[in-house]
Order: C-alpha cells, then sequence, then structure tokens
C-alpha cells in the first residue's frame, strides 16, 4: 500500500512545471532557448543558461524566506527577465501571478494585494513608480526586484534591488546550500498552483484563476497532439505574458518542446521583429490579424491598376481554393496549378514583407475573429486556425488540425476534452485543464464550476463530426422589444471586417430595432480624409466629417445587406474618441468592456432611439 502511494506521489511530481523543464534541458543543453533583441542586434540564450538563471532566481527567494505556496507577483513587457522570474517562482514551489504592463497602480495594488504577494518583480523605473504609490497597502511584500535600471542609478531603497543583485544572491545560496533547489523542485506536485491568471474583469473586479501544474503541462501536450510542435520551431512573443494565450507558448509548450522563443525589442516594434525573425508558428488577437488585413487591403488600394488587378485576380483564385479546403471538399488539379502560380506571382512575395513566409500554422485567440479575415489568411495559403477557450480552462478548448479546418467553427475538442451543451445552449466543458478555482473566491467558483464541469458563459453548438460554432456570450444575447433573439457578436464581426471599422456594439436589447456604436480605423480613415481633400485636424474632427459618416454608412449598408431584416442596423454613431484601456474601456487583449461603454456613451445611445 505504502508502495502504491509513493509510486503515485512519484508519477504526480512528473507533470510538474520544474520536472518537464529540467528534463528538457538535459536534452537540449547548447540549443538556442530564448533570443532577445539590444542595440540593434539579436542575442541568444541556450537552454543551460536559461536554467541556470532559473536556478539562480528560484534559490535567491528561498534564501530571503520563499516558502512553498508563496505567491509573487510580476509586471513588465515581455523579456528573458519575465520569463526567468516565472519559472523561478513556480520551480521552487511558489504562485507565479502575473500584471499587464499597461495597468494604472490601482489595479497593479489590486493583484498583489489580493494575491497576498511575498515579491513584486518590475521591468523598470515606470512600473516601480505604481508601487510606490501603494506601498503602505502591501506589509506582507517583503522584495521589490527590478530588471531594467536605467533611470534608478540614485534611487536607493531597503525594499529594492536589482535582478543582477537577485542571480547573485540565489548562486551564493547555491553554492553554500547546493541541494536546496533540487530538494524544493522535487517538492512540487502536479495539483499545486503553478500559476494564477487574472481575468481581465469585463464584467468586475478581475478573478485570479488558479491554474495547477497539472493543468498547464496536460494543456502542452494536448496543444501538441492537434498540431504537431518541432523543437526547430520560432515563435515571437509580444502578446501580454500574463495572459494565459502567450503564457502557453512563451513557456508551458516551449519548456516541454524546446523551441526557441524570439522576445520583440519594443512593443510597437512587433511588424519589424516579425520580418527579422519569420517565425514558423504565428499566434495574435483577432485584433492584430485585423489590422495585418486591413493594411494589406489599404496599400493594394494605392497601387497602381495593374498590381491591383493581379492581386484580386490572385485573390479570386486564393478564395476559390480556400472555400473548398474549409468545406472540406475535393481541390481540382487546375485550381491547384492555378493557386500554385497566384502563390508564385503574389502570394510569396506579400507573406514575405509580412514576415508570414515561414508561418507553418498560425493560432487566433482570446477573441471572435471575423470569418473575411480568417477567409483572407486562408486565401493567401496562410494557415490561419481559431481557437476557442478561456482562462479557467487553461486556455484552449477546441482546435483544428492542419489541413482541417472547418469554415464558421472554432475546431474540434482537444483529446481528453468533453463537451456537451446545456438546454440554454451554453458550452459546458470538462478536461484536465479545468482551472482548480478562483482565489479567495469560492462563490464565484461554484457559479462556474458544477458537477466537474465549466460553465463557460458562452452559447453555441456541436455539429456532427464535433466541430464547434460559438454563437455569443450568453449574457451578451439581445432580445429586442419583438421577442427576436440576437447575436450582437455575429454582426460586429462582419462590420469589423471593414477596414475602415475597428470594432463595434450593437445595441438593441428590448428595443425596437438594433443601433450600433463604431470605433473607426483611424490610420486608414485618415488616409482615406487625405486622398479625397477631406480637412480635419483632430479625431473628433474626423469621426464628425460627413464625407467620414457616409462612408461607414456605406459600409454598414453593405453589411446590412447579407443579413436578416431583423438583424439590420438602422441606426449607427461614430463614437467621437478613442476607446482607451485606462478609462476602463477595453481589456489589455483589446476586447471591449460592453457594460462601461453602455454607461459611458449612454447618450449616443438614447439619441439613437
Amino acid at each position: 500500500m505504502e508502495t502504491q502511494k509513493s509510486m503515485a506521489m512519484n508519477q504526480a511530481c512528473l507533470q510538474t512545471v520544474p520536472r518537464v523543464f529540467s528534463r528538457t534541458v538535459e536534452k537540449n543543453r547548447e540549443k538556442t532557448a530564448l533570443r532577445y533583441k539590444k542595440l540593434g542586434l539579436w542575442h541568444d540564450v541556450s537552454f543551460d543558461r536559461f536554467y541556470d538563471q532559473v536556478k539562480k532566481a528560484g534559490c535567491a527567494l528561498i534564501s530571503m524566506g520563499f516558502e512553498k505556496g508563496d505567491t509573487a507577483c510580476i509586471i513588465g513587457d515581455n523579456a528573458v527577465e519575465w520569463v526567468v522570474a516565472d519559472l523561478g517562482i513556480q520551480c521552487v514551489g511558489g504562485v507565479s501571478v502575473g500584471i499587464y504592463a499597461t495597468n494604472a497602480w490601482e489595479q497593479v495594488a489590486y493583484v498583489v494585494t489580493h494575491s497576498d504577494a511575498k515579491f513584486l518583480f518590475v521591468e523598470n523605473e515606470e512600473q516601480l513608480d505604481k508601487w510606490l504609490n501603494f506601498r503602505e497597502q502591501t506589509p506582507s511584500l517583503r522584495q521589490v526586484i527590478v530588471w531594467d535600471t536605467r533611470g534608478l542609478t540614485r534611487f536607493s531603497d531597503p525594499m529594492v534591488t536589482t535582478f543582477d543583485d537577485l542571480l547573485a544572491k540565489g548562486a551564493e545560496f547555491h553554492r553554500k546550500h547546493p541541494d536546496r533547489f533540487a530538494r524544493k523542485r522535487d517538492q512540487v506536485t502536479s495539483d499545486d498552483t503553478a500559476v494564477i491568471i487574472y481575468t481581465s474583469g469585463t464584467t468586475g473586479p478581475p478573478k485570479g484563476a488558479m491554474l495547477s501544474h497539472g493543468n498547464v503541462t496536460w494543456m502542452a501536450d494536448a496543444v501538441a497532439a492537434v498540431n504537431q510542435v518541432y523543437d526547430t520551431d520560432q515563435v515571437l512573443s509580444f502578446l501580454p505574458l500574463c495572459h494565459i494565450f502567450e503564457r502557453l507558448f512563451t513557456v508551458f509548450i516551449q519548456i516541454r518542446y524546446a523551441y526557441t522563443v524570439n522576445f520583440v525589442e519594443k512593443p510597437d516594434t512587433v511588424m519589424q521583429n516579425m520580418m527579422e525573425v519569420s517565425p514558423t508558428v504565428g499566434y495574435a488577437v483577432p485584433r492584430i490579424w485585423e489590422k495585418y488585413y486591413s493594411n494589406v487591403m489599404i496599400k493594394m488600394a494605392d497601387a497602381d491598376w495593374f498590381k491591383r488587378a493581379v492581386f484580386r485576380s490572385a485573390l479570386k483564385i486564393g478564395e476559390r481554393r480556400a472555400d473548398c479546403v474549409m468545406h472540406f471538399k475535393p481541390v481540382s488539379f487546375g485550381l491547384q496549378c492555378l493557386f500554385w502560380l497566384a502563390n508564385l506571382a503574389v502570394f510569396r512575395k506579400l507573406k514575405e514583407r509580412l514576415g508570414f513566409e515561414r508561418i507553418r500554422v498560425a493560432y487566433s485567440g482570446a477573441a471572435p475573429i471575423s470569418r473575411d479575415v480568417l477567409r483572407f489568411f486562408q486565401s493567401i495559403g496562410m494557415n490561419l486556425i481559431e481557437g476557442y477557450g478561456q482562462t479557467e480552462g487553461t486556455g484552449v478548448t477546441t482546435l483544428s488540425p492542419e489541413g482541417r479546418v472547418k469554415f464558421g467553427t472554432v475546431g474540434q475538442a482537444l483529446p481528453g476534452t468533453d463537451i456537451k451543451i446545456a438546454e440554454d445552449g451554453e458550452i459546458l466543458v470538462k478536461s484536465p485543464g479545468v482551472f482548480k478555482g478562483y482565489y479567495k473566491g469560492e462563490d464565484a467558483t461554484s457559479l462556474t464550476i458544477r458537477d466537474g464541469w465549466l460553465l463557460t458563459g458562452d452559447v453555441g453548438e456541436l455539429d456532427a463530426e464535433g466541430f464547434l460554432k460559438i454563437t455569443d456570450r450568453k449574457k451578451d444575447i439581445i432580445v429586442t422589444a419583438g421577442g427576436k433573439n440576437i447575436t450582437p457578436q455575429y454582426i460586429e464581426n462582419k462590420l469589423k471586417a471593414s477596414v475602415y471599422i475597428n470594432d463595434a456594439v450593437v445595441i438593441g436589447d428590448r428595443r425596437k430595432y438594433l443601433t450600433c456604436l463604431i470605433m473607426i480605423d483611424e490610420d486608414n480613415v485618415a488616409k482615406y480624409a487625405q486622398d479625397h481633400k477631406i480637412q480635419f485636424s483632430t479625431y473628433r474632427d474626423l469621426t464628425k466629417s460627413r464625407e467620414v459618416v457616409d462612408l461607414i454608412d456605406k459600409e454598414v449598408k453593405a453589411v446590412n445587406q447579407t443579413l436578416a431584416r431583423v438583424e439590420n442596423i438602422r441606426k449607427f454613431t461614430i463614437l467621437p474618441k478613442r476607446l482607451y484601456e485606462e478609462d476602463g474601456e477595453v481589456t489589455p487583449t483589446m476586447k471591449i468592456k460592453r457594460k462601461i461603454v453602455h454607461e459611458t456613451f449612454k447618450e449616443f445611445i438614447e439619441a439613437m432611439y
């Protein structure tokens, strides 16, 4: 009996982040794990050096009294230091908590205090200043560690140390206690909490979803079981690391499959770094893919008549092929030949200029993507796949395998995942990826997990082959005054396919007809105004221009023609301001907070009725 218990314990320990990481390092010591750009040059970090830094960070935390189950927070843009801190925390049995770098100090204070953090890793002076605003509110915080000390050479505080000093402290501790790190590492089990991911808070204060070591290690293998991951792969890390989407590819899948992660130089150099790295696996939120799409379409509209004609012809061929592939219909030999020519003449060069020429598979996640945008990338020969999931399910629930992307769906359930549709249409999920619960949120947990099933809050349908179609968020479905059920997300995605519309919020609950708040794509609309000699000096001027209103009206009418009459947008208003995360109007992943937007622009909404 004791032997069986011991064997079960050893098996549980194997499915942990530190064990997976250490096994990968043993096999790939000299291989490049991470790359970062500094002063115009790319620098490589081997797996051996990566693990050494993680070990030093973990040892330093142990030396300062960090115990198993303690939490530590990290705030900053994607960097080697972010990941070293993250894994250092997890490898000694701690719980790692990421914070969005764009959060205001009040939001940072909430996460640090709510998570009971003992340590706080910050990127630079800007992030350190946030802590200085709330330091008196966090008596349990023992140390703040800064990794970019520019502007802080004269700053001195007993609570603050540098990342380099932390690693030096860890090296000294390891020299004196060479077995302590391994002992702590081996005490971690698959049921222990690895990370707390704070949700973006679209309906209230952020909730901390606890993901176990078993959750995240299982998910790494589940994703790879659908689409093969190779140790020769290259990815570009630029989405917020505190979001589960980026964390999967930069940390959890990478430490299992030993590919190379390239960190962007700065958040605003993504497109440049994309061309330099030319990753083999791509991933981004829909807003990024939509921006690439609109940039291509606008530039082609500016090209001479010959290039426009060639591009349109090639795109029609690509669309015909994509429609066959995404409906599982055979592609004729003649169409294959035409597509090969279109790729040679147009698509190959286009993908090179975007940095997409080596992409084997690309993922869109975290929010629904427009069908037109998805179809465009499939048409140019880029295998863009829409996945579905939520933080509470460790990020991924459904995914399409390469070559089996079904139009209008988000793929099939991952291996080991069960999906069922409740009587009211809600999607329910059961899998080894379902989270442990919300930190300090037993009531919220009981409303989210029932009988082992995760209540996603999304409404959807499963077809005969098990492909999932997402209809909308359960709470967002509109019931008109006439009793008709409308899914606003479907209409909004059609509107966002326009190169001139950045986002849209459909209104109409208990109303006689649908209306819409529209956020214009500033770059593309400004270019349209310049090309048509429309005078403006501010963003507000642009949104109030009669010509711009007429432009958006044409786009709305074009969408209305593809919708049922009851789904038509009868009136719209262009918002006179940009939506900002700092104003609480959008999340860090650019999802609109509907409740806030409804309240903020209440007068505009009422005026349309």
